[in-house]
Formats: structure tokens, sequence, C-alpha cells
């Protein structure tokens, strides 16, 4: 129930339509809230964050992905990884309405929030 209250609040930044939490490893979706099409596809983003942390480490980047942003005409797909003192870690993904959202702010937000939905 909180985490399900967690996503909901997620719903509240500016511009945000839909946000899973999501296994980094595996896939498995946790929690969804707002528009489950917007939020992302569990296994699609946690292949996503894998392919990238990888191409990351090849190129030489030192340190853990953070977060991930896709940008198109009308959207934007954030994915941040929320570390987890066991276990793996999980992915937030969250898709915004480009016109309603600033993407700066609303990355603030939801980096500052990711951390919220584990307390």
């Amino acid at each position: 129930m909180a985490l399900q209250a967690s996503l909901d609040r997620l719903l509240d930044s500016p511009g945000v339509t839909g946000v899973a939490l999501v296994d980094a490893v595996t896939g498995l979706t946790y929690g969804a809230a707002g528009d489950l099409a917007e939020a992302g596809d569990g296994p699609e983003a946690s292949q996503l964050a894998a392919l990238i942390a990888e191409r990351l480490g090849a190129a030489g980047a030192e340190g853990e992905l953070e977060s991930v942003v896709t940008t198109s005409t009308t959207r934007l797909q954030v994915l941040f990884a929320v570390p987890r003192p066991a276990g793996d870690p999980l992915l937030l993904t969250a898709g915004l309405d480009r016109d309603r959202a600033n993407m700066a702010l609303a990355l603030r937000s939801l980096g500052d929030r990711a951390r919220e939905v584990l307390a």
C-alpha cells in the first residue's frame, strides 16, 4: 500500500503521465500508477538500462548508471536507477508529456521522489 501511495504521488510532478517501479535485472514490475502505456514496459526498461550501462562501461565510464532520458517530439521517457541496500537495483520509469513538463524540473522532482519510493 505504501508503494502504491508513493507511485501515485509521483503523478503530481508536472507533466508526468505514468510511472512504474521495475526490477532492474528481471524486468518484473512491482507497481505502477497513471497511464501504464506511458510508464513503459518493465522488461524493455531493464534491457535498455543494462545495454546502456554496458556501453558506458565499455567506453570507460566509471560508477553506476544513474538515469536515462529519451526524448521525442511529444514525449519524454525517464529511467532512474534506485539502489537498494540489499538486492538488485530497481528502476523507476516515468513517461512525461513534453508540452506540460519542464524537463529539468521534472528530472529533479522525480529524482528526489525516487528515493522516497523505497522509504
